[in-house]
């Protein structure tokens, strides 16, 4: 449609160039009409009315067509740029009955557009639910993987992937594979691979590894190649561990088997001489000897190669303890995981199996089907111990059990076989109650999760004997042997040391005791939103920043879920007056009370050994041998549990001094020196 601008000014030019043409035309007739006064009257209104009809026809075409036909061009651009527009221009004019259909039009088109919309909407959805549940897969896959395309750049590498070239400085989304395994053989089987799919294996040797690389051509646009790597060095080596043995051995058994061979035909031939008969009788007494001699060195070397260490992974205690649980509720045996769960090497699956062969064994001699499990932190090896009320296992006794087949199966392997391929041993001590028992089994440790080498200050000794102006408990508590105590071991971690200045509570941790045992799956761990800044000076000391506790539930929240774990327990904790002050204000706001008796093993070790100057939690567990798992050390569930084993320790001197119940425990600990917090 033409411009409105250009339509006025021709409609303008049209009534000038009539009215101008009608003013002439008027002017000539009137002078021929000047002696008739209504001739002249009409000619003038006539005159008039030419350009005024004009005016008008050009008004009334303006209203009628020429607006509603821009308000429909208008409406139609609208629709065309912004479809879900609602402020519309309602056909008019001589337009007004095209309203109907283009209503229908128009919600017709946006109908269509929203089904369009949502159907785009639910292909998003399941197109973001499969990407995420294929990331979910390759995350858990163990094998490293690679995905490149033509150029051989990687575009895609699963987190096995990245551990598997965790140090190496070519890995990354891009990079060329050249850069990560410089090998010209990977390079041309990648320029040569099949394009229906079909795989191709390669075995690289690269930074002292063999690696055995499967490829194939995956059916994509880009030509990509996937690729899935193995580390085979173990592999390798322990392959050539048994094929010496049996390099040399074979030989030696053809050379005896061809000279006993020998040796009985030459008997059968019955020869009279006596003496040569003896000599052959012989003979072939010493190959028979050598060749049994020979079979035995082929059994052990088979029995090694089916018990290999290659077989050894980290595995998580947690892991093993609830899979021996389930395989021995059928045997109706009990097993009750306590201590600090830890990471050790394994063949888990034949380790269960040689744990749930021995426990009916165990069972049944020391009449007992009620065990505890604990893994033990030593040097270099991790100590799985089984532990039961009564007495030891006679050495000779284990012994025995050491000839135990795992399975009636021929060749089944033997106890004595599963300790030799965890290259372990076992034994029987008793335990420090002289109540219980335990069966020690070393295992190899494992370097997963190094402590990082970093010192941090340590947090200093608040001492507060306004413990002992809490309510004293009842008198049936307060005679309750501490070893049948249920006891919850908590510590704190805050913005900062002056609570009494605004500092608060960012995270919480606590696990329990119950009959002198620490329960290993009885914990609570929970972060605290400060609602404030956490200074950096505090960050260095536990490694809690502001992001960490940014999603975390406030303390107002966090405080009932405690007191409900902590329930009838008494409290335990290392300089419990400062961890006592961190909740105390808290719990006030929030209409709860932490009234219940505590024990504080910094007070309790300094009433124990007076005459030493530090009674600092690291220098306890140092002392006492505790162990603080990688990375544990200044968190909350960390450090309670290993004030927790360190209470345990410290239970067996208290009894030492006739201090066996909690009243007595309060006592002492009040004769503590007093330091008074700040």
């Amino acid at each position: 449609m033409p411009k409105r601008q250009l339509l006025l000014g021709i409609w303008l030019l049209a009534t000038g160039l009539v009215s101008f043409t009608a003013l002439i035309l008027g002017v000539l007739l009137d002078a021929q009409l000047a002696h008739d006064a209504q001739s002249r009257t009409l000619l003038w209104i006539t005159v008039a009315l030419s350009p005024a009809v004009l005016l008008l026809t050009g008004i009334w075409l303006e209203r009628k067509l020429f607006t509603p036909l821009r308000h429909l061009q208008i409406q139609c651009a609208r629709l065309a740029a912004n479809p879900d527009a609602r402020d519309d221009f309602r056909p008019e004019g001589w337009l007004s009955h095209l309203n109907t259909d283009f209503s229908r039009l128009r919600e017709g088109w946006r109908n269509d557009r929203a089904q369009l919309e949502t159907a785009r909407e639910a292909g998003a959805r399941d197109a973001a639910r499969i990407r995420h549940e294929l990331e979910a897969v390759l995350e858990v896959l163990e094998v490293p993987l690679l995905l490149c395309d033509r150029h051989q750049r990687v575009l895609m590498l699963n987190p096995a992937a990245k551990a598997f070239f965790s140090d190496h400085p070519a890995l990354g989304l891009g990079r060329h594979l050249q850069q990560l395994l410089p090998l010209p053989n990977l390079t041309d089987t990648l320029k040569k691979l099949p394009t229906d799919g079909s795989p191709r294996q390669l075995l690289l040797h690269h930074d002292e590894r063999w690696l055995r690389c499967d490829l194939r051509r995956v059916r994509a646009n880009q030509g990509e190649a996937l690729l899935t790597l193995s580390d085979t060095t173990e592999i390798h080596a322990s392959h050539q561990r048994w094929r010496q043995p049996l390099a040399k051995l074979l030989p030696q058994l053809r050379g005896h088997t061809a000279s006993l061979t020998t040796t009985a035909e030459a008997l059968s031939g019955s020869p009279e001489n006596i003496e040569l008969r003896n000599r052959l009788e012989q003979a072939m007494h010493e190959e028979s000897q050598t060749m049994g001699e020979l079979i035995d060195q082929l059994s052990r070397v088979l029995e090694s190669l089916q018990l290999d260490q290659t077989c050894l992974s980290d595995t998580w205690s947690g892991d093993l303890t609830a899979a021996l649980s389930d395989l021995c509720e059928q045997q109706q045996i009990q097993i009750t995981p306590i201590g600090i769960p830890a990471w050790f090497r394994a063949d888990s699956p034949t380790l269960l199996v040689m744990l749930e062969t021995l426990l009916p064994t165990l069972g049944q001699a020391c009449q007992q089907q009620v065990f505890e499990i604990e893994f033990c932190l030593g040097n270099k090896r991790v100590y799985l111990d089984l532990i039961w009320a009564g007495k030891p296992v006679s050495q000779q006794q284990l012994d025995r059990w050491r000839e135990l087949q795992l399975s009636e199966q021929p060749l089944a392997p033997r106890i004595s076989d599963v300790l030799s391929q965890h290259n372990s041993d076992w034994w029987c001590l008793p335990d420090h109650d002289r109540e219980h028992a335990r069966l020690r089994i070393p295992l190899p440790a494992t370097d997963r999760y190094a402590e990082p080498d970093r010192t941090t200050e340590p947090r200093p000794e608040f001492h507060d004997f306004s413990i002992a102006e809490l309510p004293p408990p009842d008198s049936e508590l307060g005679n309750c042997l501490l070893s049948q105590l249920e006891m919850v071991v908590f510590d704190t971690e805050t913005t900062g040391l002056k609570l009494r200045e605004g500092d608060r509570v960012i995270s919480i941790g606590a696990c329990r005791i119950l009959n002198g045992r620490l329960l290993a799956n009885e914990q609570f761990d929970q972060l605290v939103n400060p609602q404030r800044d956490i200074p950096a000076a505090s960050t260095a000391i536990h490694g809690l920043q502001d992001v960490d506790v940014q999603g975390a539930p406030p303390i107002a929240v966090v405080l009932p879920r405690f007191h409900s774990y902590v329930g009838q327990a008494i409290l335990v904790a290392h300089n419990a007056a400062f961890d006592l002050l961190a909740i105390d204000q808290p719990a006030r706001e929030s209409g709860l009370s932490f009234d219940m008796p505590v024990l504080d093993t910094l007070l309790l070790s300094r009433a124990i050994d007076p005459d030493l100057d530090t009674h600092g939690l690291d220098a306890l567990s140092e002392r006492f041998q505790i162990s603080f798992p990688a990375g544990t050390r200044h968190t909350a569930l960390g450090d309670a549990r290993v004030t927790a084993e360190l209470l345990l320790n410290l239970l067996p001197r208290l009894e030492a001094r006739g201090i066996t119940t909690l009243q007595q425990a309060l006592d002492f600990q009040a004769s503590a020196e007093t330091v008074q917090v700040g």
